[in-house]
């Protein structure tokens, strides 16, 4: 299975070699565009919001799709916390 984060672009870092910016939840990175530049110029994608993959923008999303899914990797997060605490609280009553 894959995991696609949604990131927003916000700058080209090198347009020769199509690789922009993305911000994901606050965290900047590079990240290869060519999966998504259609016959545009690069920087045209400044401002869209892509699924990043392994340094891959791999689809352009819009902006309701990217709130939806960052929110749902939030819950899952949050839930992953509870079930670690449930299961570390079974092993100290088994113990």
């Amino acid at each position: 299975m894959c995991l696609g984060i949604p990131g927003r672009i916000v700058a080209i870092a090198d347009a020769r070699r199509k690789l922009a910016t993305v911000e994901v939840m606050g965290v900047r990175r590079q990240v290869n565009v060519a999966c998504i530049l259609k016959d545009e110029p690069i920087e045209a994608l400044i401002g869209t919001w892509s699924l990043i993959h392994v340094g891959f923008a791999m689809s352009r999303i819009n902006e309701e799709e990217a709130a939806l899914t960052l929110d749902v990797l939030r819950q899952l997060g949050e839930a992953q916390v509870e079930i670690e605490a449930m299961q570390a609280s079974e092993r100290m009553l088994a113990s």
